[in-house]
């Protein structure tokens, strides 16, 4: 009965999250606006200055494909997982938490919301991955959307454990561009990890978003991966989805009463 009611809960919030978010159309505005003009001035204007290893710097746009999908996922989550310090504020976290309903349905609606716009907002950018040159297919676009769907999920369940813990929209905003900065910067977004320095190249490697990156290119068929390789990145993908979805239910069980007494 626990999980059925907690699996109605999860629909009722999931609808209200998406159609709170199509009626603030400014965030995929912003999003999307942000990852074109980063886009145009790195993979254009700079883009004789990173010369790919056997390439002569005209496909350095096509290779930031992932990464230009890495970063609108990352904006997207950010504003998902802010709205929970919003319904904090204003009540509804509160009114959600000493429901019948269990706990996790609040963290399950959410991550189900923002994972749903992050791969909805990747089809957007990976489509306009057409103009510069990228030929996948239609296989290969739905395999990269599901990649930047999982990452979306993951990312989105980690922003939430931390939320629970922030009371400052602006508090958090600093919080997640510590957290998420240095991770896209060193997911292969800009520079593959072949290329780094030794040290710097493991730590790419055990980078969640570089297993995006890795996942999302071979789909597009952009860079030359191993079958072993690839099947590693979608593997670390699916296991940080579950493991942050599992830590921010865990974390919002145990932070129930004191989200409750700062009402």
């Amino acid at each position: 009965m626990s999980v059925r009611m907690g699996m109605v809960a999860t629909g009722v919030l999931l609808r209200r999250e998406l159609v709170r978010m199509m009626r603030q159309p400014s965030r995929v505005v912003a999003t999307l606006g942000t990852v074109g003009l980063f886009w145009l001035v790195i993979g254009s204007g700079l883009s004789g200055s990173f010369v790919m290893p056997g390439d002569d710097g005209a496909g350095y746009a096509s290779y930031l494909v992932p990464g230009m999908v890495t970063m609108g996922v990352l904006f997207g989550t950010v504003f998902a997982s802010i709205s929970l310090i919003q319904d904090r504020h204003s009540g509804f976290l509160q009114s959600a938490l000493v429901s019948p309903a269990p706990r996790w349905a609040c963290v399950a609606a959410k991550a189900g919301a923002g994972a749903i716009v992050g791969g909805v907002q990747s089809v957007l950018i990976l489509l306009a991955g057409w103009m510069v040159g990228v030929e996948s297919g239609v296989g290969g676009l739905v395999l990269a959307s599901i990649a930047a769907t999982v990452t979306a999920l993951g990312v989105v369940s980690l922003g939430l454990a931390l939320a629970w813990w922030v009371d400052s929209v602006s508090g958090f905003h600093g919080l997640m561009n510590l957290v998420l900065t240095p991770m896209w910067l060193l997911s292969g977004a800009l520079f593959p990890a072949e290329g780094a320095a030794d040290w710097l190249g493991w730590v790419m490697r055990v980078n969640p978003l570089h297993w995006c990156t890795i996942a999302m290119g071979d789909a597009l068929g952009i860079g030359a991966r191993g079958s072993g390789e690839v099947a590693l990145a979608w593997l670390g993908m699916a296991a940080f989805a579950a493991v942050s979805l599992g830590g921010a239910m865990v974390i919002a069980e145990r932070g129930r009463a004191r989200v409750a007494m700062s009402a």
